[in-house]
């Protein structure tokens, strides 16, 4: 059927179902004498009168009546299939590229990913563990999520993870053959397992701070790693201190198994952030995950 034919029949069915050309028109966002004129071409190619028109009222024939009995119901499951159409592209759906340090993952992504997906069966979530500074925009990530002092200044930043203490630990082991540093800068003599975050990266500089002084110490080892976890376990085997996030070690310091030293030295950091390019457009996924990530606490 031709295009103008589907318009005509639309016309007579909105004239038919109002009873009125007027209100019809309006319903269609066009003028009366457009839609009489349309109903009128559309009698002229069937050959038959549909509406009896009066100075008071306009009604079906009993042409117009089976015709709006039998092709009414079709179009308003075209409508309602139109509709539910609109409805699926904007349900929550595609596929969101994250990149988050090992910590990140497992202290505040994961917990709400677990929760939250089960829900949306069409929203994939792809997460590439890296503790080096990616950049998103050149690896073609969505987001990424970082402490808030290692986020840029150009990107919108969203908190989704309480602040962070850091802690300086080892076995009782490792403190039976070294006294316990009492301050940062007695790290220099002692044993200890060093991160490094990316290939062409440096190593990194355990952070200090006590009574508004900030210190920035370098340490060494036999040991560089990458993984927060793959740290703490070189440290309970006794290979030297870690600097680790207080609640990945935190039930070995309950246990006994592992000491923490220099606590007076570790203040609260700015927790993680999930950041990305202020360009963004966000997909209903992702703004999803957005507010399913934002910290409330």
């Amino acid at each position: 059927m031709q295009r103008g034919r589907l318009d005509m029949l639309l016309a007579f069915l909105a004239v038919a179902r109002e009873g009125s050309f007027t209100r019809a028109a309006a319903q269609l966002g066009i003028s009366q004498s457009t839609l009489s004129h349309t109903v009128r071409d559309l009698e002229e190619r069937m050959g038959i009168r549909l509406l009896t028109r009066t100075t008071r009222s306009v009604s079906p024939t009993e042409a117009g009546e089976r015709l709006l009995r039998n092709i009414g119901p079709r179009f308003e499951e075209i409508e309602a299939e139109v509709e539910a159409l609109s409805e699926l592209r904007e349900k929550p759906a595609g596929t969101i590229r994250l990149t988050a340090s090992d910590h990140a993952f497992n202290a505040v992504i994961w917990p709400k990913l677990a929760k939250l997906l089960p829900d949306y069966p069409d929203v994939t979530v792809e997460v590439f563990l890296d503790n080096a500074l990616t950049d998103i925009a050149a690896e073609r990530f969505d987001a990424g999520v970082r402490m808030g002092e290692r986020v840029a200044k150009d990107m919108i930043a969203v908190r989704v993870g309480p602040d962070i203490r850091f802690a300086v630990v080892g076995t009782q082991s490792y403190f039976a053959r070294r006294p316990p540093p009492t301050t940062p800068q007695e790290l220099t003599e002692h044993v200890c397992i060093n991160q490094r975050f990316s290939i062409n990266g440096g190593l990194w500089a355990w952070d200090f701070e006590r009574d508004g002084r900030e210190l920035k110490v370098r340490v060494d080892g036999q040991i560089v790693l990458n993984g927060t976890l793959e740290i703490l376990e070189a440290a309970l085997a006794g290979f030297g201190l870690a600097y680790v996030p207080e609640d990945v070690a935190e039930r070995h310091l309950e246990s006994g198994r592992l000491m923490r030293v220099l606590d007076e030295w570790s203040p609260p950091w700015p927790g993680y952030h999930l950041y990305y390019p202020s360009r963004r457009q966000a997909s209903p996924a992702f703004a999803l995950l957005v507010d399913a990530l934002r910290f409330s606490g």
